[in-house]
C-alpha cells in the first residue's frame, strides 16, 4: 500500500484549514460545556470559548490550551513530574514514541507536557475509538491532535483497519514529518507488568511496501518509560481482577471505562517520571534482509522492553510491595519502616474502595496480594531487563 495516496480522513486529526469550524461546531455542544465546567468549575465559559475561537491550529490549542489544563492537573493531582532522556530527541526529526500505557488519558498527555516545557513539538496520540462514547469527544481529540484506532472489528475488517492505521502513521512520519504516540500494547496492563504486543509491530510494518526491518525504521521507533507512583486506578484493577476470577465471563461496561477515565484524570498519582530511550532504527537497520519474521518481530519487541523496563523509576511503594510480593527484605534498606507502614496504610485504603458485595477473608488476600504484585513487577521487570538488555 502506498501511505501517501491512501484516504486517513476517517482517523485522521483534523488539519489546522479546518480547525476554525471544528472549533465552532465542538463549543456549541452542550456536552463538551458540561465536562470542561465539570473539569475546570471556576472557570468563566464565555471567557474559555474566546479562547479556543482564538487558537490558530493544533499546536496552538496544545500549547494554550492542553499545555494549560496539564499545568494545573499535575499541580492538584501529582507530587510532580520529572523527565529524563530529552537529549535522545531531534527536535528536527519525527518519531514513533512507544510507551508503557497506565493511564487512559494521560500517558501521551504528560509526554507531550514534557515537549512543550522544553519549546518541542508535541506528537500526534493514537486512541481506541471503544473511548469515543460521544461526537464531541470525537472532535475534541481530533482537534487536539489524535487519530483514531478502530477496535473490536470482524476479522477481515479488522485487518484492513490495521492496515489504514499503519498507513496512516508512516504518512505522519515520512511526509508530515509529525511524531506519534502509541501504546505498546491494547489495554493496559491490569498488573503493571508491562510487555509489547508482537501485534502492535506487525501493524506498524504493514504501512510501507520496504522488508518489515526497513519499514520499521523508518518510524524511528523510540521507546518511553512512563513511572507513577501510585496508579489512581490500582483498585478498579484489582476490582475486575477479583470480578473475573468468581466470572471469567465478565466484561467491563460503557461506564466503567468512563470512572476509569475519570478516576485516572482526577486522582492522585504522586510522583510522575517519563524516561527517554534511544531510538532503535540503528537496530533495525543492521537485522539481515532474510531474518525470520517472526523472529525480527520478537527481537523488536525485546529493545522496545528493554527501553521501556531500564527506564523506570521505583519508588519506595515499588521496593515495599516487591517484598511482600515475594516474601523478602531483599530491599528492606530501601525505605523506612514509617514508608512501609504508608504503604500498608495506601493498599489497605485502596482496598476499601472495592465496592464488591460479599467479599470473603480469602478474597480480600487475594486482591491484596494482587495489588502488591502490581506494584512489585515494575521493579522486577527493571532487575530483569538489567541482565539481558
Amino acid at each position: 500500500m502506498d501511505a501517501q495516496f491512501s484516504d486517513f480522513s476517517d482517523i485522521a486529526p483534523y488539519d489546522d484549514s479546518h480547525f476554525a469550524e471544528h472549533i465552532a461546531l465542538l463549543v456549541k455542544e452542550p456536552g463538551f460545556e458540561h465536562a470542561v465546567r465539570w473539569v475546570l468549575p471556576e472557570i468563566d465559559y464565555s471567557d474559555f470559548v474566546k479562547m479556543l475561537e482564538s487558537c490558530k491550529g493544533k499546536q496552538d490549542f496544545q500549547i494554550r490550551i492542553m499545555g494549560h489544563f496539564l499545568e494545573r492537573l499535575e499541580s492538584h493531582t501529582t507530587s510532580g513530574i520529572t523527565a529524563t532522556g530529552l537529549d535522545h530527541v531531534d527536535p528536527a526529526k519525527a518519531y514513533t514514541y512507544i510507551s508503557n500505557h497506565r493511564d487512559i488519558v494521560l500517558d501521551a498527555s504528560f509526554i507531550n507536557l514534557c515537549f512543550i516545557r522544553k519549546g518541542m513539538r508535541t506528537s500526534e496520540v493514537a486512541i481506541g475509538d471503544n473511548l469515543l462514547i460521544y461526537d464531541w469527544i470525537t472532535h475534541l481529540v481530533k482537534l487536539n491532535g489524535s487519530f483514531i484506532v478502530k477496535r473490536n472489528l470482524p476479522t477481515r475488517q479488522a485487518l484492513d483497519a490495521a492496515r489504514q492505521l499503519s498507513g496512516y502513521i508512516h504518512h505522519a512520519l515520512t511526509v508530515k514529518n509529525e511524531s506519534i504516540w502509541i501504546a505498546q500494547r491494547q489495554g493496559r496492563a491490569k498488573d503493571s507488568s508491562d510487555h509489547t504486543q508482537e501485534s502492535v509491530i506487525k501493524m506498524l510494518a504493514l504501512g510501507s511496501k520496504l522488508p518489515m526491518a526497513s519499514s520499521l525504521a523508518e518510524l524511528n521507533i523510540l521507546p518511553v518509560a512512563i513511572s507513577y507512583e501510585y496508579d489512581p486506578n490500582d483498585y478498579l484493577k484489582t476490582r475486575e481482577y477479583l470480578l473475573r476470577h468468581r466470572d471469567p465471563e465478565f466484561k467491563k461496561s460503557q461506564h466503567d471505562d468512563l470512572f476509569s477515565m475519570e478516576t485516572g484524570l482526577l486522582g492522585m498519582k504522586g510522583r510522575v517520571h517519563i524516561s527517554f530511550a534511544s531510538s532503535i532504527s540503528p537496530l533495525l537497520r543492521s537485522m539481515p534482509a532474510d531474518m525470520d519474521k517472526q523472529e525480527a518481530v520478537r527481537l523488536v519487541c525485546r529493545h522496545i522492553d528493554c527501553g521501556i523496563h531500564g527506564g523506570y523509576k521505583i519508588y519506595p511503594i515499588n521496593y515495599v510491595a516487591y517484598d511482600r510480593a515475594f516474601d523478602s527484605d531483599m530491599y528492606a534498606d530501601r525505605y523506612t519502616p514509617a514508608e512501609a507502614e504508608a504503604v500498608t496504610a495506601y493498599i489497605e485504603g485502596q482496598l476499601d474502595k472495592v465496592d464488591v458485595t460479599d467479599i470473603t477473608v480469602q478474597e480480600r488476600n487475594f486482591m491484596r496480594t494482587y495489588m502488591y504484585t502490581m506494584y512489585a513487577n515494575p521493579l522486577r521487570n527493571k532487575l530483569l531487563a538489567a541482565g539481558y538488555c
